[in-house]
This record gives structure tokens, C-alpha cells and sequence, in this order.
């Protein structure tokens, strides 16, 4: 994985008010270390779909995350299946930053004290083999820098009350990510083809979500291809050694004290993680 740290994604754009992106950061940032959840931001800061100052917002709360033990491995797309949209009452997918300290191998037991209103949802995750800086950034180039794609859970949360949250909202709340699960079985490009996976999530046993690679934006390699265009625009592009959470193949679902998830993908194998009860959170 290659180790960043965050820069500057946009310039202040017309209309962008700093204090105002100021303030709503510093929301999000006392819910993040207080682990009490706060109201939406369009409460008296931005309106729902500000999205040029809901990054903005984005970028000042993820810089108060960097340190040097916490860096940048990558970036997750959010909202990309419609069932997701549905969920969340928006209709357009996002994108996030991850961290170093977000990442879980399969089989981790995590805390569930690090989650304030933890959902789980199923997806596939690319290494990149190549920057995705240059030329049209279309599907061919895109698929020719993914070194190897694994099945993933992304453990998303909210910062904000209750989820309610608009498009703004979760924008700024760093596309309402929380943790992240990779699983063992490594698969490259040439003998798998994402759009083609079934995906089955189940909790404790119970299958709770289904869904296959065309429900991901048509197809995971157009979310990349979406993801790597924005992330150029916004001036932070794509770099070889990343992480990319491709988005969700079927509904999120929420997670409760001592849940099991696991996520079987065709192709790319199981995943699993194991959450603490509130008992064990405690001791």
C-alpha cells in the first residue's frame, strides 16, 4: 500500500464559505472523538446538495485524522448501487478517503466501540498496480491497473443522528465510512471478471443481502473509472498500491454487539469479521 497524507482536493470555488466549512468540520470532528453522533449538517450549515462545500468540509475533516501513524491507503466509493441510493435517499454515488487504521484482515474481531451506527455491506476491493493519473481514465486503462481484486465487507458509519442524512450529509462525512474487512483469496483481472460476481451477506447465518457486479454502476470497473475521473478533477488522483472500495453489490444492513458478517463473492472467495459485545467492550 502506498502511505499519503491528505492534500488539498479542491480550491475554494465561488459561493464557498470557510467559515461555514470550518464550523460543520468541527461538528463531525467533536462526534468523531466524543463518539456521540451530532445533527445533519444541512441543520443551520450547508444546504442538501452543496456538494462542492461538502467536500470541502470533507477535506478539513479528514486532516484532522492524519498523524503519523494514520495515513492515506486509498479511497472508497460510496452510494453506488441503487439499493444503497434507496437506503439513503440520495441518487449519485460519492467518494471517501481511507485510512491505515480503518483496514481488518479476515476472521478480526473489531471492537464495536469504534462504531457509532456501524452497517455492513458487501463489495469488491481493487489493488492498484498503476497510477490512475493520466489519459482518458476510461474502463480499458482502468482495468489494466488493477493488480488483483479481493472481496470485501466495508463497515460504513454516520457521524450523524439516526442516519438522516442527505447527499451534503454523508459528502462531508467522509462518505459515512468506518472500517474495512479484505479478504485472503487474491484474484487478478485476467481470469475474473467483476462484473460477472454474485454476491450472498449474511449476519449471524441469516442471509440478509444479495446481489452481483452489474447492481455496482453497471459494472465495479465503471465506478473505478468514475472514481479515478473525480479524484483527478478534485486533484488528488489515484496512485499505484491503493486500495479502492468499488461500492456496494446489494443493501447495507445494520450490525448489532457481537454480529458475524460474512460475504461470499463468486470468484473471489468469503469474508468475514466478528464484532465485540457491549460486555466485552466494557472489561
Amino acid at each position: 500500500m502506498v502511505a499519503t497524507t491528505v492534500d488539498s482536493i479542491s480550491d475554494s470555488g465561488p459561493g464557498i464559505d470557510e467559515s461555514i466549512v470550518a464550523r460543520a468540520a468541527q461538528r463531525l470532528i467533536t462526534a468523531a472523538e466524543t463518539r456521540r453522533t451530532c445533527a445533519p449538517l444541512r441543520d443551520g450549515l450547508i444546504s442538501p446538495d452543496d456538494v462542492a462545500t461538502a467536500y470541502r468540509i470533507q477535506e478539513r475533516f479528514n486532516a484532522a485524522r492524519v498523524s503519523p501513524e494514520v495515513t492515506v491507503v486509498g479511497r472508497k466509493i460510496g452510494a453506488t448501487s441503487q439499493a444503497v441510493q434507496q437506503q439513503l435517499g440520495v441518487d449519485q454515488p460519492d467518494f471517501g478517503v481511507l485510512f491505515s487504521d480503518m483496514a481488518y484482515s479476515d476472521g478480526d474481531v473489531i471492537p464495536i466501540d469504534r462504531l457509532l451506527q456501524p452497517r455492513a455491506e458487501a463489495e469488491i476491493a481493487f489493488i492498484l498496480g498503476a497510477d490512475l493519473a493520466d489519459g482518458p481514465l476510461d474502463i480499458a486503462q482502468c482495468r489494466a491497473a488493477v493488480a488483483e481484486a479481493v472481496a470485501a465487507l466495508e463497515i460504513v458509519d454516520s457521524r450523524i443522528t439516526d442516519w438522516n442524512i442527505s447527499f451534503a450529509d454523508t459528502v462531508a462525512d467522509n462518505a459515512s465510512s468506518g472500517l474495512y474487512v479484505l479478504g485472503t483469496e487474491r484474484r487478478t483481472l485476467d481470469d475474473f471478471e467483476p462484473v460477472d460476481v454474485a454476491m450472498s451477506m449474511r449476519i449471524d447465518g441469516d442471509e440478509v443481502s444479495t446481489g452481483n457486479g452489474a447492481a455496482c454502476l453497471g459494472d465495479p470497473l465503471n465506478a473505478l473509472s468514475w472514481l479515478a475521473q473525480q479524484a483527478r478533477t478534485f486533484g488528488e488522483p489515484l496512485r499505484a498500491g491503493q486500495v479502492i472500495l468499488s461500492g456496494a453489490l446489494g443493501p447495507m444492513r445494520p450490525l448489532h454487539p457481537g454480529a458475524t458478517v460474512t460475504a461470499a463473492i463468486s470468484g473471489l472467495g468469503t469474508v468475514t469479521a466478528s464484532f465485540t459485545t457491549a460486555s466485552e467492550v466494557s472489561q
